[in-house]
């Protein structure tokens, strides 16, 4: 209840009850009146704060899929449009590292103001996520939209976000969407609105990205999804397999150890290779599924051949992988003899993000007493200083330098530089996509230690290390 209008609100709580005569009628009341203005405002302050952003003070994300669904209702009906922006600040992190949260927080925040002063009446502006602000723009065409991304864009990036610790530099990108047209719902509309500001991000820091139709994207998600529910299947149907690439001595082609390569067996009888199913499983986090069944299935072979060498590749995700650093420690106990044996091959970029995190994995395998090979050297950035940090034993050096070397000359220059330098470091070194006896013999001669590809022989399903070898192999106990 309120008290007069021209006095302050009182907020009241009133409790009692009434006594009855001999009659049945009240004869008296009792109870209590108490001021409850702080429980009042506390209960106000919850509200808000489950609708609104406590940092920046605008609506939160619950309010804006409300309104999503409400605009795309309304438009609909109306058989008009508008536009779902998603505001992304880019690298964020980098202020946290730089500055610290507070002033991560600060830049939050000024943004939000700046994004706040260029809207018009009636469009709904939300705090979304930690770096993300998403606005419903009401009657806005795709013209529009360029114009409006570019004011906010230019307000963000334009000005200097004054800082407790000093000036700070900020762009953002955005992503947006036009819906109902190309987005029937709100979950769609914000799926469409993260994919195109993840195109943004990727193609420039502080861009404009609007999402369209794209025939061939859509085609591949199609396959994506096929291939993820062939690779699930196979899995449990025992079908991933493997194929085995003879890597040879350079100086008398004895055959020095074997390269591992999965295979995907299909019902109707086609084999997929490494290349189509490795991406997709990395994309779709199932590679750490597939690096699982491939150990065991190598592991298996060797415990079954006591003579024979095998590599295995794995992912960048696998090396940092707990899980599967129990199953080769349980695999390598349970089968004494085949750590010596087996030679793990990283990919390049690997050995670049993550330099102190890979040097404790290699470290703990080659306790174990097995090798480890970096592929496609050359491909990236990595270092031989790195490679020394690494203490790895085998460099492979990247098929696209080595393919071309009869017939050019930077190839050759590059190819031979890499030999010299790790055979002074004592790393060996493979030359892969080796086609021809002509750079069969420059291999050679440069110190190159093995060679591998068409001219050896390509990968088989056969296992050619002996008829004694070739019985059915099941993978070893864990």
């Amino acid at each position: 209840m309120r008290a007069a209008t021209s006095a302050p609100v009182i907020w009241i709580e009133e409790t009692g009850c009434w006594f009855a005569g001999p009659d049945g009628k009240p004869v008296r009341a009792q109870g209590i009146v108490r001021v409850n203005n702080e429980r009042h405002a506390r209960d106000e302050q919850l509200m808000r704060l489950s609708r609104h952003d406590p940092l920046t003070g605008e609506l939160n994300r619950t309010h804006l899929v409300a309104s999503l669904a409400e605009g795309i209702e309304e438009a609909t009906r109306l058989r008009a449009s508008f536009a779902f922006m998603l505001i992304g600040i880019d690298h964020l992190a980098r202020v946290n590292d730089a500055f610290g949260f507070d002033v991560a927080d600060g830049v939050i925040a000024e943004v939000g103001r700046r994004i706040r002063a260029r809207l018009r009446n009636g469009d709904v502006f939300v705090r979304f996520s930690g770096n993300k602000f998403g606005l419903v723009l009401k009657n806005c065409t795709v013209d529009d939209m360029n114009v409006a991304a570019e004011r906010f864009l230019a307000g963000i990036r334009d000005d200097v976000v004054p800082t407790k610790s000093g000036p700070v530099s900020v762009t953002a990108s955005i992503g947006a969407v036009s819906v109902p047209r190309y987005a029937r719902n709100a979950d769609e509309a914000i799926n469409r609105a993260h994919e195109t500001l993840d195109m943004a991000k990727r193609r420039r820091a502080g861009s404009f990205s609007l999402w369209r139709p794209n025939v061939e994207r859509d085609a591949q998600r199609r396959v994506n999804i096929r291939v993820t529910d062939e690779i699930v299947t196979a899995l449990n149907d025992r079908r991933i397999v493997m194929a085995f690439e003879p890597v040879v001595e350079a100086h008398s082609r004895d055959t020095a150890f074997y390269e591992c390569l999965i295979r995907m067996e299909q019902d109707d009888g086609q084999v997929l290779l490494a290349p189509d199913i490795v991406p997709v499983a990395e994309k779709l986090g199932l590679i750490r599924l597939v690096d699982h069944r491939v150990l065991e299935l190598v592991v298996a072979e060797l415990a079954a051949s006591p003579s024979v060498h095998l590599s295995l590749n794995i992912s960048p995700d696998t090396t940092m992988d707990p899980d599967w650093w129990s199953s080769i420690e349980s695999l390598m106990r349970a089968n004494p003899g085949v750590a010596e044996r087996l030679i793990v091959e990283i990919t390049e970029t690997v050995a670049i993000q993550d330099l102190d995190g890979l040097r404790g994995f290699v470290t703990r395998l080659k306790n174990f007493g097995s090798r480890i090979a970096i592929d496609d050297f050359g491909a990236g950035y990595t270092s031989f200083r790195n490679l020394r940090k690494l203490g790895v034993d085998i460099v492979k050096i990247d098929g696209a330098f080595v393919q071309n070397i009869a017939r050019s000359a930077d190839d050759r220059a590059f190819v031979q530089t890499l030999i010299d330098l790790a055979r002074r470091l004592g790393i060996k070194t493979v030359a892969e996509w080796v086609q021809d006896d002509e750079s069969a013999v420059m291999l050679r001669e440069w110190g190159c230690d093995y060679i591998q590809g068409r001219l050896i022989g390509l990968a088989s399903s056969d296992r050619p290390w002996g008829t004694e070898d070739k019985a059915a192999v099941r993978p070893a106990a864990g």
